[in-house]
């Protein structure tokens, strides 16, 4: 059985969780999500604790039943602490500028890019080298830098480029000296 799938979710106060079906409807301090589950999945709430079980012991059955406990339980996570994913730019000249709903970089082209920010997701610029997306959908979150990370990925030599703030870029030694 699966060891994930099997766990109990427990509801912290504050989140309202509703089912109708297999939609699971989440609500929290920090915004509201929607969840189809698969027809498959059996899903019971009995007081603040909800379950997810599965019919069968099938490879799809079994996939399933993991992934849709998760799901839940990172819409509960996301509407009461919010996910974060934090961005830095490193290159000369390199910025970025927030206008209402419009980030705009700077990256070294001839023109300035411009990102327009999808709704859900709340993006702050810290400096002008450090951008913070915030919202309560993880893969929402999660895309949206990868989106902005994609503009300009860091590359090996210098290191310029758009980076998550824990990732390690392995530099590579440059252009060998001509003897």
């Amino acid at each position: 059985m699966s060891r994930i799938g099997k766990r109990p979710i427990v509801i912290p106060k504050g989140v309202r969780l509703e089912l109708n079906g297999q939609q699971v409807h989440v609500e929290g301090p920090k915004g509201k999500l929607d969840f189809n589950a698969h027809p498959r999945m059996k899903l019971s709430l009995e007081q603040n604790v909800l379950t997810v079980d599965r019919p069968t012991e099938t490879t799809l059955d079994k996939s399933l039943h993991g992934l849709t406990r998760t799901l839940i339980q990172n819409m509960i996570i996301g509407t009461t602490d919010e996910y974060t994913k934090t961005l830095e730019i490193e290159g000369v000249g390199f910025r970025s500028e927030l206008k209402g709903k419009i980030l705009q970089l700077q990256l070294g082209f001839s023109h300035p890019i411009e990102y327009e920010i999808p709704d859900g997701v709340k993006i702050e610029v810290i400096k002008q080298t450090k951008i913070i997306v915030k919202g309560a959908d993880k893969a929402l979150v999660g895309q949206a830098a990868a989106n902005i990370r994609r503009f300009y990925e860091p590359e090996p030599y210098k290191g310029k480029g758009i980076r998550y703030s824990d990732e390690v870029i392995r530099r590579k030694a440059g252009k060998a000296a001509g003897s």
